[in-house]
């Protein structure tokens, strides 16, 4: 069945409420995957197969076989599989907390949420959503690995919420609605709970105001970490003056910079790098794929590596020339990536633990905000360990 996209959608919620106009720009870009997003909708299949496998909505023959059926998908390993296997078992147990309090608790996969009340046309789709004793529980598969996601004032996961309520609203007694991210390549989960009023609030206050402008194409565009997923971030002339005003920035000699200088631009850096590199991308694609000009730039060759046209033949060449054909190879252990592929996290967490070592990471500068603690060296360590003796 093919994918239907809301013009306001849930994913970009962030987006669109900090920034209306990025709709319409967007408009003018195409529709195209990634390899992440086709990993993440396989994993969706996946997940949704088990469930409702569990759930008893199948027999186990159909199950076999439609598993078959995604494990014969390149896109399918057996990491994913674990991990998905993983998600499935803590859905159920927040399947079976609410069954414990709720004998008639309701659990349904892959529903459509409709929240166009506040949102034009706007509506989602609910992983998991449980229905029990006065709550709407939404329960979102997040399989990306970059970053843990808070489910805490997240317009997604509030929409979603929005949806679920508007949706079975009707049907039973609600008062209270709970959204859950789980991630479990990052074995990460967090929750945020409303009540249906607080919910409803932040969607007529914030939400439908952002909406409408957004659905207009209006509103004033704004720059930020929300550009990130932006089909037009690399051509926004909203984005490129704001990051461009580092650039105007009154720089003097490095020794002249004062440590508040120097902090306001280290504020700055990350992003500038992100558009830049935004902008080449843009550029390349442009030109290669659509022939556009920019003056002064043209495309050329890349540097490239020789590599082995047929590597069998080059070894029968070297052996016939007099070399010992062990000695052409080289015995390496696979990456620990690879390793977790072939035998699963929980088998790396458990029995190969006490053979990996996690080495201190180089020093970086990050903002007071990061949760990491300060960085400290091994030799700083050992001094601090020594003044504690002296003490």
């Amino acid at each position: 069945m093919p994918e239907v996209h809301a013009k306001l959608s849930a994913s970009g919620a962030k987006r669109w409420m900090a920034c209306p106009p990025s709709v319409a720009l967007e408009a003018e870009f195409p529709n195209e995957s990634s390899v992440y997003a086709e990993e993440g909708t396989h994993a969706h299949a996946l997940a949704e197969l088990i469930l409702r496998y569990n759930n008893g909505e199948m027999t186990k023959r159909k199950f076999n076989s439609d598993l078959k059926k995604l494990q014969a998908d390149p896109l399918w390993s057996q990491e994913m599989q674990t991990y998905i296997e993983q998600y499935a078992h803590d859905v159920w147990e927040l399947v079976n907390e609410a069954k414990a309090a709720c004998k008639d608790a309701q659990v349904l996969f892959e529903q459509r949420l409709d929240f166009s009340a506040w949102v034009e046309e706007g509506f989602g789709t609910g992983d998991v959503v449980i229905i029990a004793d006065g709550t709407v529980h939404v329960i979102d598969l997040k399989f990306g690995k970059g970053v843990g996601v808070s489910a805490v004032n997240n317009p997604q996961l509030r929409l979603y919420g929005l949806g679920a309520l508007d949706t079975y609203g009707l049907l039973y007694d609600i008062d209270k609605i709970k959204m859950t991210i789980i991630q479990p390549r990052l074995e990460h989960t967090d929750t945020e709970e409303l009540t249906v009023d607080e919910l409803v609030k932040w969607a007529e206050e914030e939400v439908k105001p952002r909406a409408e402008l957004a659905y207009a194409g209006e509103g004033e565009y704004c720059s930020g970490d929300h550009c990130r997923f932006c089909k037009a971030k690399g051509v926004c002339r909203a984005r490129a003056e704001e990051n461009l005003k580092l650039a105007q920035y009154d720089f003097r000699e490095p020794p002249m910079l004062t440590p508040p200088e120097i902090a306001d631009i280290l504020g700055k850096v990350d992003e500038l790098k992100k558009w830049v590199e935004d902008v080449a991308n843009y550029a390349l694609d442009a030109a290669v794929r659509k022939g556009i000009a920019f003056p002064g730039w043209k495309v050329v060759e890349g540097r490239s590596n020789r590599k082995y046209k047929d590597e069998v033949e080059v070894v029968k060449c070297l052996v016939e020339h007099g070399y010992e054909e062990k000695s052409l190879y080289n015995t390496k252990l696979k990456s620990l990536t690879d390793i977790t592929k072939l035998i699963g996290s929980s088998n790396v967490d458990g029995f190969l633990a006490p053979y990996i070592i996690k080495p201190q990471g180089a020093p970086t500068l990050a903002p007071e905000s990061d949760k990491r603690p300060v960085f400290q060296s091994a030799e700083a360590a050992k001094q601090d360990f020594s003044d504690d003796l002296l003490d």
